[in-house]
């Protein structure tokens, strides 16, 4: 039997991500760690730098062709992180 004042780990952490409004923040850091896994591991070992603003996703290459050639598919690689997330995190991605 459960007491009013019992709570599981789950809803205690749920509560926790509401209260500091980390939630955003989790699924932020979600997309970054998932950007390997959909784009592949070659692109990942060129990628230099990934932050989350504004729900747009700034990554930095340091190889031009490859961001020239992920240009092209930007609405899609968006649509994969989303999925791999399981939630509408980010919009747009911009390449630098």
């Amino acid at each position: 039997m459960k007491r009013d004042s019992e709570f599981t780990l789950k809803e205690v952490i749920q509560q926790l991500l509401n209260t500091y409004r980390w939630g955003n923040k989790l699924d932020e850091v979600k997309i970054v760690e998932s950007w390997e896994k959909v784009v592949g591991g070659i692109i990942g070992r060129h990628t230099v730098n990934m932050v989350v603003r504004n729900k747009t996703l700034y990554v930095t290459l340091n190889s031009s062709v490859l961001r020239s050639e992920l240009h092209m598919a930007r609405s899609k690689i968006v649509q994969s992180l989303n999925k791999e997330v399981g939630k509408n995190v980010i919009d747009d991605i911009v390449l630098r």
